[in-house]
């Protein structure tokens, strides 16, 4: 139904219409929004960080004053980011014999 075609004798049909287009979009708000809640990024504590990480909190402490590991302070306060701090353990891939005869073929390759 177009809006062209609304007349005195379709409207409850447009009506009706309208309803159920209102309903599928709530319906598709209230999903981006529990989409949004769960990407959003919660802070925790160093003891939480102690566990992720496996570190005992001296360790944890000694990384954050050398300014090794990603974290925020608020005060006297420390906070992270528990996906911050999986990336940042990621990064500390040791690569495997196969890999490093793999860029060492690439690099012969571009030399020639």
């Amino acid at each position: 139904m177009n809006a062209n075609e609304i007349s005195f004798e379709n409207l409850p049909k447009a009506v009706a219409l309208l309803s159920h287009q209102i309903e599928e979009l709530k319906t598709i708000v209230k999903n981006k929004d529990t989409i949004e809640i769960n990407n959003k990024k919660t802070p925790i504590s160093i003891e939480e960080a102690c566990t992720i990480l496996k570190k005992a909190k001296p360790t944890l402490y000694t990384l954050v004053r050398k300014r090794q590991i990603p974290h925020y302070k608020n005060g006297k306060k420390l906070y992270f980011y528990e996906d911050e701090l999986l990336d940042w353990i990621a990064q500390g891939k040791r690569k495997t014999i196969q890999e490093i005869e793999e860029m060492a073929h690439k690099a012969k390759k571009k030399v020639k």
